[in-house]
């Protein structure tokens, strides 16, 4: 699996750290935050690929933090991380334009897959403009 970085973002500390460093033993980069606003503070400071986001959060949920982080950071795929009573705000999530959302509780396995396949969406879109953006400087009448 290629290293990348991905943000933790889950109000309960115990699942947070236990998950980053599952995430830091398998090759990857990953920082956790406690809450939205702490999260979008990281987004604005530090490069991420992928944000492993929970839903149920106090203050800012998910899903506003989910909106905030589409202004902020677009190319930034989103992971949503939902309990059994909260499906709809995954699907919510979706139409907001999360990557996907997966159920709480979550095998490392299927996580890893999955965060895997937002960075690899991610890559692609970032090379894709930075072919077009190579293409018109070189067409520039110079």
């Amino acid at each position: 699996m290629r290293e990348f970085n991905v943000l933790v973002v889950d109000d309960e500390d115990e699942f947070r750290d236990l998950t980053v460093k599952r995430l830091e033993k398998r090759g990857l980069k990953a920082k956790g935050a406690a809450g939205g606003k702490e999260a979008l503070e990281i987004l604005e400071h530090s490069h991420t690929d992928v944000v492993l986001l929970d839903v149920k959060m106090p203050g800012m949920d998910g899903i506003e933090t989910l909106r905030q982080i589409r202004i902020m950071r677009p190319l930034v795929e989103v992971v949503l991380l939902t309990g059994h009573a909260s499906v709809d705000s995954g699907i919510e999530g979706m139409k907001l334009g999360a990557f996907d959302y997966l159920m709480k509780p979550i095998e490392l396995e299927p996580l890893l897959e999955k965060l895997g396949d937002a960075y690899e969406k991610k890559r692609l879109h970032q090379e894709k403009i930075e072919q077009a953006q190579m293409k018109r400087h070189m067409s520039m009448p110079g």
